[in-house]
């Protein structure tokens, strides 16, 4: 930040704390507290900003789906530019999967939420060789199609789930390569290990 944009902050920040009890069982919190700039508090009641912030979850969701559903775990750019390139490609993807959910959603009358991300990408990645080529009514006939289909793929209602702390992936068995690639391929050369 710089100075001019940091000379234009406030001196001084009224926030509003609030202190929230989780009553459900298997949540690891039993108390947290929520500090906002939200300070009316008729107009956002603590239980409103307490659902509110539990919602955050979906952020983490939301990142597991560009990084596992649209193969983001791995980012193959070699360049400082290359990578920003990559993550925006990822990000602009994301975000037309979520667009056609959410016209999918709003066709079928369900909330985005009650949608596979999956199983949109999967039905757009499907549908996608035909939509190129079709024209007019054709083309009209398969978008709905597209959309009927994306709102088909729903997720199960799990309020309150529970799920353990824990990795199911297990390791590669292979070694992981702590050189350069060509120092090791030379040191393969030479006949010792890499």
């Amino acid at each position: 930040m710089d100075h001019a944009t940091y000379a234009e902050f406030p001196d001084t920040l009224a926030v509003r704390e609030l202190r929230v009890r989780v009553s459900r069982r298997g949540f690891r919190t039993q108390v947290f507290v929520v500090v906002t700039t939200l300070l009316d508090a008729v107009l956002y009641s603590a239980q409103d900003l307490a659902n509110l912030y539990r919602e955050r979850w979906h952020c983490e969701l939301d990142l597991r789906s560009i990084k596992v559903a649209l193969g983001m775990e791995v980012l193959r750019g070699k360049t400082p530019e290359r990578i920003r390139k990559e993550l925006w490609i990822y990000v602009l993807a994301y975000n037309l999967i979520r667009a056609v959910m959410g016209r999918a959603a709003l066709q079928a009358g369900l909330c985005p939420r009650q949608l596979s991300f999956t199983g949109a990408l999967q039905a757009v990645n499907g549908f996608t060789p035909a939509l190129v080529l079709a024209k007019g009514s054709v083309l009209a006939a398969l978008l709905a199609a597209l959309l009927a289909s994306v709102a088909s793929y729903r997720v199960g209602k799990r309020p309150n789930r529970i799920e353990p702390r824990a990795v199911k992936r297990r390791p590669k068995p292979h070694r992981l390569l702590k050189t350069p690639r060509p120092k090791a391929r030379k040191r393969l050369e030479m006949g010792r290990a890499a």
